[in-house]
């Protein structure tokens, strides 16, 4: 069993920046597929990116974020990070983070909600025009 609780959250200008951190509690999460995601009000969840496990360390990302957020993680800390730049209002939203339900899956394209469990509370990101 692991608890996540998602932090960083803000109000930040469009075209600033923020990191997101997401830290775990009890088993360490080095050997699963990490994702983000994150909700607007009336809108669907809906997958930000996700990086694989330690061993692997790739990241994937949806086209609304591609080369605008990074997910990396620090496993000595048992922590994931999103770094957004360049943020637009419509990136505002509610953040979670999750662990992927299985063991050594991989990250290789935008991540979907239901193959992900242990979601955080979520941290709120708000962006101004």
């Amino acid at each position: 069993q692991v608890q996540l609780v998602e932090s960083g959250g803000g109000l930040v200008q469009a075209g600033g920046s923020l990191r997101l951190s997401c830290t775990a509690s009890g088993s360490a999460p080095d050997d699963f597929v990490m994702g983000w995601f994150r909700q607007a009000p009336g809108k669907e969840r809906e997958g930000v990116g996700c990086i694989s496990r330690s061993q692997i360390n790739t990241a994937h990302y949806s086209d609304s974020v591609k080369g605008r957020f990074t997910i990396s993680r620090d496993n000595a800390k048992k922590v994931v990070y999103l770094e957004m730049n360049k943020l637009k209002p419509d990136d505002t939203a509610m953040y979670y983070c999750a662990q992927q339900r299985w063991a050594y899956g991989d990250c290789q394209d935008t991540p979907q909600p239901d193959e992900y469990q242990f979601w955080g509370q979520g941290t709120q990101v708000t962006v101004s025009s």
